[in-house]
């Protein structure tokens, strides 16, 4: 009787243990894709130098041996983020050329980049960021030259139908999608006043000052050369 009673006791003991879950192993691209989300965040937060190997696999609950499996290293990491954050404002700058008319289209590229800044924040401060990695895979000068180039296009036909010189399309291009870039950096912290109105004001000062273009500009200072 006792022995089953002591049974029983054990049993019901047993039995009130909790029971350990299982925790569900990754596949090596979700792995890949957790470190990728966790270095954007902590890049965007902390900088480059300012964010190590351990925090990032202490985020993702790995060693660090796992980061340096997928990437090689804190600077492989940052190299993907880096070139997914440019594919995808790049995108979204070209895909959002459709308009017909020339003025539209300057609003098109505003709102791109502006929606790209709303929409990924994290991703525009590491991109703004000066690269500490010399093989990254680009710049955002480098980017900021490529989306010019697809401007570049534009202008280039506006010129000519309007008897200027479109060789001189690619200045213009740089210096109007400049212009637009160094605006956004100024609106990621600021954020007023809203996006449209920031759009509505660049696309004025573009327009009309491309609406007001001299054929041959010259200067008025002294200084000549």
């Amino acid at each position: 009787m006792i022995d089953a009673v002591a049974t029983d006791s054990s049993s019901t003991e047993s039995n009130d243990k909790p029971r350990r879950t299982r925790r569900t192993r990754m596949t090596g691209a979700e792995r890949r894709a957790q470190l990728l989300e966790i270095g954007r965040t902590l890049f965007a937060a902390k900088g480059f130098e300012g964010t190590s190997v351990e925090e990032i696999a202490a985020k993702a609950g790995v060693s660090k041996p796992v980061v340096y499996e997928h990437f090689g290293g804190k600077e492989g990491l940052y190299a993907v983020v880096v070139d997914r954050e440019m594919r995808r404002l790049l995108d979204m700058v070209t895909g959002s050329l459709t308009a017909g008319h020339p003025r539209e289209l300057c609003e098109q590229a505003a709102f791109a980049l502006l929606d790209y800044i709303e929409e990924y924040t994290d991703g525009f401060r590491i991109l703004v960021r000066d690269s500490p990695i010399p093989q990254s895979t680009g710049s955002f000068a480098s980017l900021i030259s490529d989306i010019a180039t697809q401007v570049e296009d534009i202008l280039g036909r506006e010129f000519k139908s309007r008897g200027f010189d479109p060789k001189l399309a690619p200045l213009y291009a740089q210096a109007l999608v400049g212009m637009v870039a160094l605006t956004g950096q100024w609106w990621l912290d600021v954020r007023r006043p809203k996006k449209a109105e920031v759009a509505a004001h660049l696309v004025n000062l573009a327009w009309h000052g491309l609406d007001g273009l001299e054929a041959k500009p010259h200067l008025i200072g002294r200084r000549k050369s």
